[in-house]
């Protein structure tokens, strides 16, 4: 559907009365907004979350601890590409017909067929980088790109205009090839930081909103020998909830962000700069057990959709601030919308502004559920199915048994008591199970969401055959 034109710019009173601290906020000034976003890192490969000291993320861990971080934060997607359309538009992937990486794969002998999906971010949605544009931000986006055919920004295709809305400036790259030399930057992660360095430098007198996404610790794994063998000759080096190559690749991500976070410093910009620390989804689990939560990437397993994210914004967001409230990446479009105060309607939007919790003006959200659509097979995965996490009930849907009308269709979990998800409590909350199945079903109708169908052409004995491409 059409979405509303017209901005209007409105620099809330409400906001204005949140403020704590001294800059550019008291005279009434929107903030710089700070993206950074990193790829398949899990939610113990933080130091904040308490899980030991093997990673070392002490840049991370400043930014939710001169902020606030949340402990059940989702992405909407347990796969990359959905969860960074979630951030750009608000909306579910779901919604918009985008519900695996970029270009998916086939599995045509699976129990059941994938819908078609759609194959690049979709041209008629309207990106949080443009609105803010629209509104006098600078805005640039430096690193992982993965919403276009070829995964780059400068796809020669017929979405590279597409691709350009909202972005003064951008530098997308891939991931290396597993021989890439270890010396030479397999990641990026130097080039992007120095971007991000050079853009504060040079827009420092200017509002931006600058999108940091880096690689890491996405496969192929690479570091540099010597890093790599301070993370071997540490404690618990052998455990499997520890990969000293991801150790070695976080530290040098970590040290970047330090970089980017002290020039903010330099720059007089980090009272009034708000910034955002966020997985895309959560750990690759065949590399690094994300215990205690289970499963992966490409899981609608705890394991596969809870991630670290941490907000710091010192004129507003109190230092030292936790909140265990379910949250969710299609929140961050409304969230920046609130937080520099522009008035924007779309009924589609499917999150909800965080700003209540990080002004402390609330402690929960007025919202009923999170929900989760994933149909897809993937190579590194599990089953294809949905879930609704509705208070601390999480209810997860498997498609194949639902569909060829098998047993264990559901299973149901208290996360906030099991974490882990060790114990299914379908068949003692009946009640429960039967209201948030019927959730499911019907958000699913209701943003027209894309369903699974029985496969014509299933063959057991032929079912892990993958085709590399849609």
């Amino acid at each position: 559907m059409k979405i509303l034109e017209t901005i209007c710019l409105l620099w809330a009173p409400l906001l204005i009365l949140s403020l704590k601290g001294c800059g550019k906020t008291e005279q009434n000034q929107p903030p710089n907004i700070l993206f950074i976003m990193t790829d398949d890192q899990g939610w113990n490969q933080v130091g904040y979350h308490g899980f030991g000291d093997f990673y070392e993320t002490p840049n991370i861990d400043r930014i939710a601890h001169e902020g606030i971080y949340f402990t059940d934060a989702y992405s909407a997607s347990p796969i990359c590409s959905p969860a960074r359309v979630s951030v750009l538009t608000g909306k579910n992937p779901a919604r918009l017909h985008l519900t695996d990486y970029i270009p998916g794969g086939l599995f045509p002998y699976r129990a059941l067929k994938s819908p078609d999906m759609e194959p690049y971010l979709p041209i008629d949605q309207t990106l949080i980088s443009e609105i803010l544009q629209d509104a006098g931000y600078i805005t640039a986006s430096f690193g992982k790109w993965h919403l276009s055919l070829d995964r780059r920004w400068d796809d020669p295709g017929r979405f590279f205009d597409a691709m350009h809305r909202g972005f003064d400036e951008a530098l997308h790259n891939s991931k290396p090839e597993p021989d890439h030399d270890p010396f030479d930057d397999p990641h990026h992660v130097e080039d992007i930081t120095r971007h991000a360095l050079d853009f504060l430098d040079r827009h420092h007198e200017s509002t931006f909103f600058l999108l940091v996404s880096h690689h890491v610790v996405h496969r192929p794994l690479i570091e540099q020998p010597d890093l790599i063998a301070k993370y071997e000759n540490k404690p618990g080096a052998d455990l499997d909830i520890n990969n000293p190559i991801m150790g070695a690749m976080i530290e040098r991500m970590d040290e970047g962000i330090g970089r980017i976070l002290n020039r903010l410093d330099d720059l007089g910009l980090t009272e009034n700069t708000l910034v955002v620390f966020f997985s895309d989804n959560g750990g690759l689990d065949i590399l690094q057990s994300q215990d205690p939560l289970r499963g992966g990437k490409a899981m609608v397993f705890e394991g596969g959709l809870r991630i670290p994210l941490a907000y710091r914004w010192p004129a507003v967001i109190e230092a030292g601030s936790v909140s265990p409230e379910p949250v969710i990446s299609d929140d961050f479009f409304p969230t920046f919308l609130e937080a520099v105060g522009i008035d924007y309607e779309d009924p589609e939007i499917d999150g909800v502004s965080l700003m209540p919790l990080l002004s402390g003006r609330a402690g929960a959200l007025d919202r009923e559920a999170l929900y989760w659509h994933y149909p897809h097979y993937h190579h590194l995965g599990y089953k294809p199915g949905g879930a609704v996490r509705m208070g601390d009930f999480k209810l997860i849907e498997w498609y194949e048994e639902s569909l060829w009308g098998q047993p264990n269709q559901i299973s149901l979990y208290n996360v906030r008591d099991d974490i882990s998800e060790s114990r299914d409590l379908s068949a003692g909350f009946p009640d429960e199970a039967v209201n948030m199945r019927r959730m499911l079903h019907q958000w699913r109708r209701t943003i027209n969401a894309q369903e699974m169908r029985r496969n014509p052409f299933y063959d057991p004995e032929r079912e892990d055959v993958r085709l590399g491409a849609m």
